[in-house]
């Protein structure tokens, strides 16, 4: 399958998952929480609130080397919107992606996210296990704190 496919299959409109793609273009569906929803929405805003220059977008769809993957929030640059505008999915990852871990991801599954995003061209990729418990990665590994919100 293809990203488009999905998009515009009726089907899969509107199930309570969260829908990827393998580099096979098998679907991979992760059941939605509502807690889950709940970290979503407050980092989104947190990221609004203290990078205003660029764009939030939650369920943001990315072309990876293994499939088209979701990330859960994204910030992106005003210089990333100006070039890739909001295309589906981005062939190039925004500056900031973030995961939130779900009781049915392994550490595997969110490694690989780390990596395919990174491979990509995110800056950071943040994986959330709670709202106070938010690991910060970059290519040169974990950090203490995200360097677009230093002060």
């Amino acid at each position: 399958m293809e990203w488009s496919e999905v998009l515009e299959n009726p089907l899969l409109k509107n199930l309570p998952f969260k829908i990827e793609l393998n580099k096979f273009g098998k679907l991979l569906m992760s059941p939605a929480s509502n807690d889950h929803g709940r970290v979503q929405s407050r980092l989104a805003a947190m990221l609004l609130n203290k990078l205003p220059s660029g764009e939030v977008i939650t369920e943001c769809s990315i072309q990876t080397s293994d499939g088209v993957k979701v990330a859960d929030v994204a910030w992106l640059s005003e210089v990333f919107v100006s070039e890739f505008g909001f295309v589906t999915p981005y062939p190039k990852a925004p500056e900031i992606c973030i995961e939130i871990v779900s009781p049915s991801n392994s550490k595997i599954e969110i490694q690989d996210k780390v990596d395919l995003y990174l491979a990509k061209g995110a800056q950071e990729v943040w994986v959330a296990y709670a709202l106070d418990e938010i690991h910060v990665y970059t290519c040169m590994g974990v950090i203490d704190q995200s360097n677009f919100l230093k002060e």
